[in-house]
């Protein structure tokens, strides 16, 4: 029987609380903005998530066009941000390294030509038999 008094007691302690119709439009339409969350309203005005979803039946116009609202964590939010943001200095990376890259074919490019030698080996080059030995080797034994 304890269980019914304290029960009892709690409803006698409760406050009925009344929120106008503008209250209840001005909350829906941060929801659809995305500035406040159901969560973030239920905690700060103690109200129950089924009294907010009724609002969101009755005064939502996505609820009354049949659309769904998706709604990110902020954690999610923030990590999409910061993984755009490493995308883009990686990209900023990749275009460093390709102009290192260009930089030093250009330079070889212009060394064998002032020198005449093969600095880089050519892919229609003929391949070596394999036996690790090339002709053109001036190296000592």
């Amino acid at each position: 029987m304890a269980r019914i008094e304290n029960f009892n007691q709690e409803r006698q302690n409760r406050n009925n609380r009344y929120f106008s119709e503008e209250f209840k439009r001005q909350k829906i339409k941060e929801l659809e903005k995305n500035m406040v969350t159901v969560a973030e309203i239920c905690k700060e005005y103690e109200v129950s998530r089924t009294s907010v979803s009724r609002w969101i039946y009755k005064y939502s116009m996505k609820a009354k066009k049949g659309e769904k609202q998706v709604v990110e964590r902020k954690s999610d939010t923030r990590k999409i941000s910061e993984l755009k943001d490493r995308i883009k200095e990686l990209e900023q990376i990749v275009g460093q390294k390709q102009l290192k890259i260009d930089f030093q074919e250009k330079m070889i490019e212009i060394a064998e030509e002032m020198y005449q030698i093969q600095i880089k080996k050519k892919l229609n080059s003929k391949q070596s038999s394999g036996s690790g030995v090339t002709g053109t080797s001036t190296r000592s034994k």
